[in-house]
């Protein structure tokens, strides 16, 4: 073999709604796209899709042979060593093992249970009667004191850089990583929730908390927790009806916001009569203008807040496990957000869970930069609290070398904190498996037949439970080094992740990519991959604390009984199951259920379950549609498939009921359109004007009716027509989700004209 160390394959994930969530997320996906483009021409996606074939030219096949004669003999002279050294057998064997068991059974249901033991951190816990957010944070403190906990990169300053076209931009000057310890991250936090209380927010008085990911947050948040002061989560990308309503809904008093976010409510306060004080987290480099705002609120620094708690008299009120830690807003992709009541007992549940699935080391450091505003986010960043790993806190626009903000010669975030750990989205990974495979297809013969090539060795030395650190150095070094060159885990959730996706993101950032499942209303926890599973396409077993259920779904005509795995709706109980949806009891009781002395939690997802007690997702309830000639077509799986193809930005699959087949309303890629223009001899023409031509459609509709083949859609479910949209989607227009999830009802509201035209036509 090319080079083989032992590997261990660790994998984990969770719903979650992430990175996208930020301002800028979608332009550092587009930067990190682009660096791989200009840094590593020899990745590409071509032993998957098979976009390419093999060389024809006789100077790549002769230097290829000499390269795989090279290889067999490197393998044939080290293998009894990497077989000694690596010991695949047990990584084998370790992946195919019982992950979970049935602990019941019937006709129409059946359940599943983790057959892990709880680890040393859940012991701990447990063992320092640890349950409480409030209880965890002064656990950590006692036990780590001087480490690094939460670390903020300095901003030095924000300079005008001129460029090449004769535009300026600002960009800033960063320093280096500037460090809380764990002892003056549990300081701060008393002295914040003190501070609160001494400016008019008593225990049990829900607090808004509407600002962007940063150590501030994370303190912020445990502050309120020494108080007994529920926080409401709230996305920055939220538009100012969502905010307003998520803000009276839970009668608040008190914001939290940013510099960045506080000019919002110069119009948000006229829809939020009952607000009285926003508290605004600064920024490094501008001072805040506070004028202009509604005459009567009281607008405070976050420092003056640490500093009146500093000199003040009050005693924390720590709270009860069964008291609200959070009112959790989820990203509303069926309707108007619902509020889901988080105690601190399910956070607990969810933290031993995560302790127990997640191996982390003492040399870890995690990146943090998606929104904390999910729960899952949280917990992870709190998991890594609880073991010691230092967070170090950036953002969509400096993450990395050629993010907008960072100057020319200024190393971006990655690169000085070289992170070990990070959390991401299939979105992301997605567009960074499109845009390494749009690199290949334009690189020269030998860049991509040699990929073709380490691709393929690579991913059959792995199924076999080996590494190649050796080829990893030659081929994929340039890519990882864009995360600063250390990533060994991607922890990826919020939707199914393509098993191609997740096999060449693990391959060509050569770092574990983690997968699992759960709701805001199971505190993000549900199953977890197992640490050893080398599978793809599954979400792993329940994880420990947690039951599984499926349910018979016999509309959809998926039954426990049927062959060769058991299938049905995806019930989840355990103590990670949420209070229910804050002033909602109707749509509590609908979703909530009370059985066998423990809560259960119908998630509306289609599950199957594997013989090793994995459940892999198959469907979703509500995105069901049966066709005029009974067929039944999942529009969220044709979607996930087609979001692979180069030519999708975005896509919302339609069906209708009377008709025979399905139509799309795709954002198409800009890039690819036009390649595609060119292709079929048209005129040169603007992005809009492609979007409306006729001939495009149908070449767009052929793309990705050869696209579904590959992916194995039957004929019945891909789309027959579509709709080319100009505008890109985003949470201001009320398309998708502050994560991006597509808001289906609103999309085809937006677009039934087209949509009545699509199947006239």
């Amino acid at each position: 073999m090319v080079g083989h160390v032992p590997v261990c394959f660790d994998r984990t994930a969770h719903s979650i709604d992430v990175f996208v969530g930020h301002s800028g997320g979608r332009a550092t996906i587009t930067k990190f796209v682009t660096e791989i483009n200009t840094t590593a021409p020899e990745f590409s996606k071509l032993v998957i899709n098979s976009r390419l074939a093999w060389p024809e030219s006789w100077w790549v096949s002769a230097v290829l042979r000499a390269i795989r004669t090279v290889a067999l003999v490197c393998d044939i002279v080290t293998f009894p060593i990497h077989l000694l050294v690596q010991r695949p057998w047990r990584k084998r064997a370790m992946s195919r093992r019982i992950k979970a068991r049935m602990v019941d059974s019937s006709d129409h249901s059946v359940t599943v249970r983790s057959v892990a033991e709880p680890g040393d951190l859940h012991v701990q816990l447990v063992r320092d009667g640890v349950t409480t957010m409030e209880g965890m944070l002064r656990a950590a403190a006692a036990r780590w004191a001087h480490r690094p906990c939460l670390g903020t990169r300095t901003v030095l300053g924000e300079e005008d850089e001129p460029q090449p076209n004769g535009r300026v931009f600002k960009k800033f000057k960063m320093g280096e990583y500037v460090w809380r310890s764990y002892t003056d991250v549990e300081r701060e936090a008393r002295d914040f929730g003190a501070g609160l209380r001494e400016f008019g927010c008593p225990p049990r008085q829900n607090v808004v908390m509407f600002a962007e990911t940063r150590a501030e947050w994370m303190v912020a948040a445990h502050g309120c927790f020494k108080q007994s002061i529920p926080v409401v989560t709230i996305y920055a990308t939220l538009g100012d009806e969502a905010i307003a309503h998520g803000i009276n809904e839970t009668e608040v008093r008190t914001v939290i916001t940013t510099h960045d976010l506080l000019p919002k409510f110069k119009k948000i306060l006229e829809k939020t009569p009952r607000v009285e004080t926003i508290i605004y987290m600064e920024s490094q480099v501008k001072a805040t203008d506070t004028s202009g705002y509604k005459p009567g609120i009281k607008i405070i620094s976050y420092k003056e807040v640490v500093e009146k708690g500093k000199h003040s008299k009050i005693e924390s009120q720590p709270p009860e496990p069964r008291d609200t830690a959070i009112i959790m807003y989820t990203s509303g992709s069926t309707g108007v957000p619902k509020g889901v009541i988080l105690s601190h007992q399910n956070m607990l549940a969810t933290l031993k869970a995560f302790v127990d699935a997640v191996p982390i080391n003492p040399d870890d450091t995690l990146m943090g930069f998606l929104p904390l505003a999910h729960v899952f986010e949280l917990l992870a960043e709190t998991m890594c609290i609880l073991g010691g790993v230092p967070i170090g806190y950036s953002t969509p626009l400096t993450m990395l070398d050629s993010s907008s903000k960072i100057m020319k010669g200024t190393k971006g975030d990655a690169t000085i904190l070289k992170p070990t750990c990070i959390t991401t989205v299939p979105l992301i990974m997605d567009r960074i498996s499109k845009g390494i495979t749009d690199k290949v297809t334009r690189s020269g013969p030998f860049a991509s037949a040699f990929f073709k090539w380490a691709y393929t060795y690579k991913q059959q030395w792995m199924r076999r439970g080996y590494d190649t650190p050796l080829l990893n150095k030659i081929a994929f070094t340039k890519v990882t080094a864009l995360l600063g060159g250390r990533l060994r885990l991607a922890i990826s959730g919020g939707a199914p992740l393509s098993p191609d996706t997740h096999t060449q993101i693990r391959i060509c950032l050569c770092c574990d990519v983690v997968a699992g499942y759960g709701l805001t209303e199971t505190t993000s926890c549900a199953t977890v991959m197992d640490a050893h599973d080398r599978s793809t396409g599954r979400v792993g077993a329940p994880t420990t604390g947690t039951d599984i259920r499926l349910e018979d779904w016999a509309e959809g005509g998926y039954r426990v009984t049927n062959k060769p795995f058991p299938q049905g709706e995806i019930v989840i109980g355990g103590e990670c199951v949420a209070e229910g949806y804050y002033r909602n009891p109707e749509k509590t009781r609908e979703e909530f259920v009370e059985r066998d002395g423990s809560r259960w939690f119908r998630s509306g997802d289609i599950g199957e379950l594997h013989h090793d007690g994995c459940i892999k997702i198959i469907d979703r309830k509500k995105d069901l549609v049966k066709l005029q000639a009974g067929e039944y077509v999942s529009l969220g799986k044709v979607e996930a498939e087609l979001k692979t193809c180069p030519i999708v930005e975005n896509v919302c699959v339609y069906g209708d009921s009377s008709k025979m087949y399905t139509v799309a309303l795709l954002v198409p890629n800009p890039q690819h359109l036009t390649e595609l223009a060119t292709r079929l001899g048209l005129p040169k023409m603007t992005f809009e004007e492609l979007c409306q031509n006729e001939t495009i459609e149908k070449a767009v509709v052929k793309e990705i009716a050869d696209h579904a083949k590959k992916c194995g859609l039957e004929k019945f479910e891909v789309p027959a027509a579509v709709k080319l949209c100009k505008e890109v989607w985003s949470p201001d227009m009320g398309l998708v989700t502050a994560a991006f999830k597509i808001k289906r009802k609103d999309i085809q509201e937006r677009y039934k004209e087209d949509i009545k035209r699509m199947y006239a036509s």
